[in-house]
């Protein structure tokens, strides 16, 4: 039985969770107040008794016969003098006190298990996540890994892709080189077919007809600048496709650079280990994303740029073979061109000297007969004759300064000489033939048949010699075939 009256000694650092104590809160009028509580049977103005505070003592049942807020209401009516409390020390039960301990022996009992439990899973999941994060960088390091050997291969296509398009731009540059000589080497044909026909142009009298050589001359020039223009198409495109060839050149190699400062980049990635030098934290570097592409797309610029090469390679080694057409096409055109002119030139020289055989042979007979009037004319004839060559080489003088390129084409001192030189030359003959024609018509009833056979025979010479020396001449080289396909 609890025996009431006694001093509250006890104090709790929190609450207490029992069933079978009072709350804290029922007895802090006991901590704040110094005067005992009276009981309501009690008169206050009574002295103090040992034997009446037992007595109303013993009214107090026990715990077992009462409920706990029985226990509170007969606490909190008991009443307590200051004169008691040194005397009793104790408030509860030993079934209170040994309940207390086997309640804080459980309490502590379970905050031990939370504890160690906390422990057990805290311990086990340091080791899950230390276990998943050495997992996870084990996968990063092989995604990069995986990287670095799709870059490897990257590289070794564009390498070998780059090398190919390296030999194919040496091959076509030789190739255009080739074509180059072989419009360089057309010009001397060209110009030879052309003087042909300046040469020709001096033919006199009946000798100047439009015959076969004339045309066959006429048609060379046209096949030659024919040839002469397909060439500088061909090497136009051979220009252009030179271009596109660098171009696709210089995107791989700038796709080959990207992919090496990457691989660069990603290996020193790949290496990196928690022990490394250089590491540090980057705050929301996470949440950053500065990637302009997707493996996909990625992949397939590089394929694209591949391709684009392929193809580019592809019409360069077509082009290559249209030019390799070209220069043998144009080589046999020129070649059949030139020996069809040069066949009828030799049938033009045979009918020339026939015909001035026999205008010969005529002539001879008359020379018997008109021997001294003969002597003067050909005295005359002579005169003229030496009289070409200076004018020839006055009027080839100017032809030849009338090349000269640009300012360089001046009216100088030996311009205006060759000029006067010529008009005197001109001149001079001008006036010697007229001497001839004043002795012909002196001697017209006897040499009328002599002059028209010599005239006849004069023409025949100068067309004589303009196709056999002059054209002939000129038309012994004509460039090999290895050179009109540019390989000389």
């Amino acid at each position: 039985m609890e025996l009431t009256g006694s001093t509250q000694m006890a104090t709790y650092t929190r609450p207490k969770t029992s069933h079978f104590l009072p709350a804290i809160s029922t007895t802090a009028s006991s901590y704040r107040s110094h005067q005992p509580a009276l009981t309501l049977n009690q008169n206050s103005n009574m002295p103090w008794r040992t034997n009446s505070y037992f007595r109303s003592g013993s009214a107090i049942p026990t715990l077992s016969a009462l409920q706990r807020e029985n226990l509170d209401l007969v606490r909190a009516k008991t009443m307590f003098y200051p004169s008691n409390r040194t005397a009793l020390s104790t408030r509860y039960m030993p079934e209170d006190w040994y309940k207390s301990n086997q309640s804080n022996y459980r309490e502590s009992e379970s905050s031990r298990n939370s504890a160690e439990r906390l422990r057990r899973d805290t311990i086990r999941m340091i080791q899950d996540k230390d276990l998943m994060t050495r997992r996870t960088q084990d996968t990063t390091s092989k995604n990069i890994g995986e990287r670095l050997n799709d870059i490897s291969f990257w590289r070794s296509e564009l390498n070998h892709e780059i090398d190919n398009m390296v030999t194919e731009i040496s091959v076509l540059m030789d190739v255009k080189r080739r074509l180059d000589r072989a419009l360089a080497e057309t010009e001397g044909p060209l110009q030879v077919s052309q003087e042909c026909l300046f040469h020709r142009e001096k033919r006199m009298s009946i000798d100047l007809v439009h015959d076969d050589v004339e045309k066959d001359l006429i048609k060379e020039v046209e096949v030659i600048k024919s040839c002469q223009e397909r060439m500088r198409r061909h090497l136009d495109r051979a220009i252009a496709q030179l271009a596109s060839n660098r171009a696709a050149q210089h995107e791989l190699e700038r796709d080959l650079r990207d992919k090496v400062t990457a691989q660069r980049i990603d290996d020193r990635c790949h290496h990196l280990r928690n022990t490394s030098d250089g590491i540090s934290y980057y705050r929301g570097i996470d949440r950053m994303d500065p990637s302009i592409s997707l493996p996909d797309s990625w992949s397939k610029f590089t394929d694209d740029n591949i391709l684009h090469s392929q193809s580019e390679r592809a019409a360069s080694h077509k082009l290559r073979d249209e030019i390799e057409i070209l220069l043998n096409a144009t080589s046999n055109e020129m070649w059949n061109q030139f020996n069809s002119v040069n066949v009828s030139f030799t049938n033009r020289i045979s009918e020339m000297a026939d015909a001035k055989n026999n205008l010969q042979a005529h002539l001879a007979k008359t020379l018997q007969e008109i021997f001294q009037t003969e002597t003067l004319i050909e005295a005359l004839k002579k005169a003229i004759r030496d009289k070409e060559n200076p004018l020839k080489v006055a009027q080839t003088r100017l032809e030849e300064r009338s090349r000269r390129p640009n300012v360089e084409l001046c009216r100088d001192n030996p311009h205006h000489r060759l000029v006067t030189e010529v008009r005197e030359i001109e001149d001079t003959i001008h006036k010697l033939r007229e001497r001839l024609r004043e002795a012909e018509n002196t001697l017209q009833t006897l040499v009328k048949t002599k002059v028209t056979l010599e005239h006849d025979l004069s023409v025949k010479a100068n067309s004589l010699f303009l196709d056999q020396e002059k054209c002939m001449g000129m038309r012994k080289s004509f460039p090999s075939t290895p050179r009109l396909v540019g390989y000389t």
